[in-house]
């Protein structure tokens, strides 16, 4: 191996071609190649395994696997042969398999450093903790390294982490972790930064801070340099934790001496004096006031501290904001103890005013005084707004002309105020006259902005564009006050907007919503992708997609935003790993927690469990009976009813609500409460749509033949137990259902820019809930009749009878609901109606659970015909009577087929109506609307008009398959 360098190994020579074609794609040469070469050398193992990657990645699993058993069988202990296999296993998502390949391969080369560590980080892939313990011992006996005895010191500490015994942890683990470290700092073998930050957490972990805060302090400390203020920020952390407030006040006194635009030393600074305070703490006679120097501990301090760092402001050569909000937050922490006048810091509107003249055309202004408008009474808000204005230089042509602003920064000073209005209610206090001119006013401004932004890339947003998401945040508040015109103008100004500034992901989000909220759904699909959502994104804001996609009848749509999250959520397992190796390698030991914790929070996120659960249902509703069988598809899926993956005690909610931007007070903003109600409202639903998926892959189950009135024997096929499952499973469906209309009946209102609603609500009115429930209750009626046979069941038929009879009902009444015009004109105005297309999209889910049952109905009813009509072929007799439960079941056939025909009926003439509907005849007649805004509203309004067109198409496509199914069902 020493003299690979100088002459290459012919068989590297040979396997190149096949390397090539791999990393080219060209996988079928890739396999004629290996053939070839295997012909000559039987016994070159990595040319196998290459033709097995080729076969792996040409779908054919199996043959892959079976090479790469061959191979290994073998313990091949060559580099190419390890590598090769490992990259097979990966793209196989088979880690594990990596682990005996490595183990073999130390077993026949013992002194390997370089498998050695290979088999420490296949370890690291399948999280395996006491191994890679062992593992780093052994590699430190072969190649005494630190960073090897530091692995091992780390995957005792993630031991400690996984461990399910909390006492476990902090008796045998961490101590253990401790006593190896103490062991290399005895012998003075303390080497890297990594080592000393590894001795840190575990002292913080034991919560020995004492001792970790003398390791900081002390010689070891002096390592910690990669990160600025890194010992400053843990000594920190150890005095919080320790209570030891005076070392806590000097030190951070000492670090505002240095940098006094730090925020988070103000807030130590603030937090310690309080504390200090609170504890009448008076400073040592004749001794240092604490470790750290200097501690102040009465406000006279804090005050005359916070005036000499706004002094030293004024000398320095760019403005800092940090010395004048620390004022205001003081004043804010004095109000709120209650004994805010005896110190005169000043009056906090002076104090904002001056900072806006200071500040105002810096666009942070605005989020910095959002903090402190509460010290404002409310009475001074329109005072202290006029106030703001005036001192900024805005100049108009004529006197009846609006003030604008002549550059950039007069212009940020302005839109500054006008956030601040808005956010103080202002504008909320207008009556709709006054919302119309305001509306006018803030275009205006918008549009005499963009002049100022014509040399803008397209990738940077406009400087007056908060101007127009202002403009439309009046409009959506007009809108929910009954004006129906407002919305149309939203989307009209958002998409001029967008046509100015095509990177501003604010316009982008807030037209999703909008078009969401009206039930189009095709302009979005567009909107998203544009985002180019990145990542975590696709968990934090892929809700946005995912919620309306499937609910407004785009199903090709919402199987590709299903998509896009599966990927990264399945993703996430493979390159957490990944981050894991590297952070060992590179000994950033604090990170490896983190990554564990970033992991293990995206798989119980509610969103991937409601992704999971939706593109099943989907798939199922799309193929299920059409393109292949109910059992297949369910088998595919690897579904079966008695498992529950929902880790429903850990699901997290890592929705961004806040992702649009938003002005509103407190009052009108999302609330911490709106939260916890979105979230109990989601995991209601995701149960009911769980249990419904596990209620469906019960239905194959139960299909297989039974022995009649041989309870034994069906014990031991297992069958009666599966019924006893879909029995159960309906019970907690039931009870599940109950608890989703008592929360209903709370008729929760969320912000308009808040979280979606579910489904829920229209899942219960439009009838689809008591639909599908009952279909599962027949399912167990029909098992009964199959036990029982037709002889002794008169009155299980007859039940029967009535449930189909009764079901017809229930279903012709949704399909009532799902009557009426999309989209219709009233004065001049569109007004779309989304429920009546979720109404459409539950019928059709409840048809086919309707089909599936009918099916499983189907193949127990078929086998007791033919054996009638043969006992009538032996007998030659014509008047053996036929059970009732066949014409019952045949007129429930016809009817479902009369039904769904009429609803397919229905759907081409709604085809033809939003054809036929001439937008363009629509009279604008609102003012508002200037020539070029009249070009975006057409766009608009197209738009919607496509997408609901799209909608009924999709819709009625799967109808068409969906009755070809039921034309099959004639027994």
């Amino acid at each position: 191996m020493a003299a690979r360098g100088h002459v290459q190994d012919p068989n590297d020579r040979r396997l190149r071609p096949i390397y090539d074609y791999l990393d080219n794609g060209n996988n079928k040469m890739a396999i004629q190649q290996a053939d070839k070469l295997l012909k000559k050398h039987k016994d070159l193992h990595c040319a196998k395994v290459l033709k097995a990657i080729g076969l792996q990645r040409t779908g054919k699993q199996d043959e892959a696997y079976a090479l790469a058993q061959e191979v290994a069988a073998l313990e091949p202990t060559d580099d190419n042969s390890l590598q090769a296999l490992t990259i097979l296993y990966r793209e196989m998502h088979r880690p594990e398999l990596v682990t005996k390949l490595y183990e073999a391969a130390v077993k026949k080369v013992p002194n390997s450093e370089e498998y050695h560590s290979h088999l420490f980080m296949a370890y690291a892939r399948v999280g395996e903790y006491k191994k890679m313990q062992q593992a780093g011992m052994a590699l430190y006996k072969i190649v005494p390294k630190n960073p090897y005895y530091f692995w091992s010191v780390m995957s005792l500490i993630m031991q400690s982490i996984s461990a399910q015994d909390e006492n476990l942890s902090k008796t045998m683990f961490l101590p253990l972790a401790e006593r190896m470290v103490e062991k290399m700092v005895k012998e003075d073998k303390i080497e890297a930064e990594a080592e000393v930050e590894l001795y840190y957490m575990i002292l913080e972990r034991l919560e020995k801070y004492k001792e970790a805060l003398d390791v900081v302090r002390g010689k070891l400390g002096e390592k910690l340099t990669s990160e600025l203020q890194s010992r400053e920020n843990k000594c920190m952390a150890m005095y919080k934790k320790l209570c030891r407030w005076p070392e806590c006040n000097a030190l951070s006194r000492r670090l505002l001496l240095k940098n006094s635009d730090d925020w988070q030393f103000y807030v130590t600074y603030f937090d310690s004096v309080f504390q200090l305070i609170d504890e009448s703490w008076t400073p040592p006679p004749e001794e240092e006031h604490s470790l750290e120097g200097e501690v102040h501990y009465s406000i006279e301090q804090a005050v005359k501290f916070i005036e000499e760092r706004i002094t030293e402001e004024s000398k320095s050569s760019r403005p800092l904001r940090g010395p004048y909000l620390a004022k205001l937050e003081l004043i804010r922490r004095l109000r709120y103890r209650g004994c805010n006048d005896e110190y005169k810091l000043g009056d906090p509107e002076e104090l904002m005013f001056q900072y806006f003249k200071k500040f105002g055309d810096k666009p942070c202004c605005f989020t910095d005084l959002k903090v402190f408008v509460d010290l404002l009474p409310a009475s001074q808000y329109t005072k202290f707004i006029s106030q703001l204005l005036e001192v900024i230089p805005l100049s108009a042509r004529a006197e009846s002309e609006v003030a604008l602003p002549a550059d950039i920064k007069a212009l940020q000073q302005h839109l500054c105020v006008v956030q601040l209005s808005r956010l103080l209610g202002i504008y909320h206090a207008m009556d709709k006259k006054q919302k119309l001119g305001a509306v006018r006013e803030l275009m205006l401004r918008y549009r005499h902005g963009l002049e100022f932004g014509k040399s803008c890339l397209k990738t940077e947003l406009q400087f007056s564009d908060y101007y127009c998401l202002l403009a439309v945040h009046l409009l959506l508040d007009l809108w929910l006050e009954g004006e129906e015109m407002a919305v149309w103008q939203c989307l009209t100004l958002l998409e001029e907007g967008l046509s100015h500034s095509p990177s501003n992901a604010q316009f982008k989000l807030l037209l999703i919503r909008i078009y969401c909220r009206l039930g189009a759904f095709e302009p979005v699909a567009e909107l998203y992708a544009s985002l180019d959502a990145k990542h975590i994104q696709h968990d934090t804001i892929g809700y946005l997609l995912t919620r309306y996609a499937e609910s407004l009848g785009h199903y090709a749509a919402a199987s590709q935003s299903c998509n896009f999250a599966l990927r990264f959520f399945h993703s996430n397992q493979k390159d957490t790993s990944e981050y894991i190796i590297q952070a060992y390698k590179y000994g950033a030991f604090e990170k490896i927690p983190e990554f564990i914790a970033f992991r293990n929070r995206l798989n119980s996120s509610l969103h991937f469990a409601q992704v999971r659960t939706e593109r099943m249902l989907l798939d199922l509703l799309l193929e299920a009976n059409i393109s292949t069988s109910l059992e297949e598809s369910i088998k595919s899926m690897s579904l079966s009813p008695e498992e529950d993956d929902i880790p429903w005690k850990d699901l997290r909610d890592n929705r961004d609500l806040t992702v649009l931007f938003n002005w509103d007070p407190k009052d009108r903003d999302i609330s911490e409460e709106h939260r916890k109600l979105s979230l109990e409202e989601e995991t209601m639903w995701l149960r009911i749509r769980s249990l419904t998926l596990r209620l469906v892959s019960g239905l194959p189950t139960l299909s297989h033949t039974i022995q009649p009135k041989n309870s034994e024997k069906t014990a031991e096929n297992g069958v009666s137990s599966k019924i006893d499952t879909i029995r159960s499973l309906l019970q907690q469906l039931e009870a599940a259902a109950d608890s989703g209309k008592k929360f209903l009946e709370q008729k929760i209102q969320y912000p308009v820019l808040g979280p979606p609603p579910t489904r829920m609500a229209g899942f219960f009115s439009n009838g689809s809930c008591q639909c599908q429930t009952s279909l599962f209750y027949l399912v167990s009626d029909i098992y009964e009749l199959d036990t029982n046979g037709l002889e002794d069941s008169a009155e299980i038929q007859e039940r029967i009878g009535n449930s189909f009879k009764s079901l017809v009902e229930r279903l012709t009444d949704l399909f009532n609901k799902c009557k009426g015009d999309l989209i219709e004109v009233r004065d001049g105005t569109l007004k779309t109606h989304p429920n009546l297309l979720e109404n459409l999209v539950f019928f059709v889910e409840t048809i086919s659970i309707a089909l599936w049952v009918s099916s499983y109905c189907d193949s127990v009813l078929r086998p007791f015909k033919s054996n009638l009509q043969k006992k009538k072929k032996k007998k030659k007799e014509s008047s053996v009577a036929m059970p009732p439960i066949f014409t019952h079941f045949l007129d429930y056939v016809t009817e479902l087929q009369t039904l769904t025909s009429n609803v397919i009926d229905h759907i081409k003439g709604l085809e033809i109506i939003l054809t036929a509907l001439k937008l363009e005849e629509l009279s604008l007649k609102d003012t508002l609307l200037l020539q070029e805004e009249k070009k975006f509203t057409k766009t608009v309004q197209g738009k919607v008009q496509s997408s609901y067109h799209h909608s009924v198409q999709e819709i009625g496509e799967l109808l068409k398959k969906r009755l070809d199914t039921i034309k099959k069902l004639k027994i």
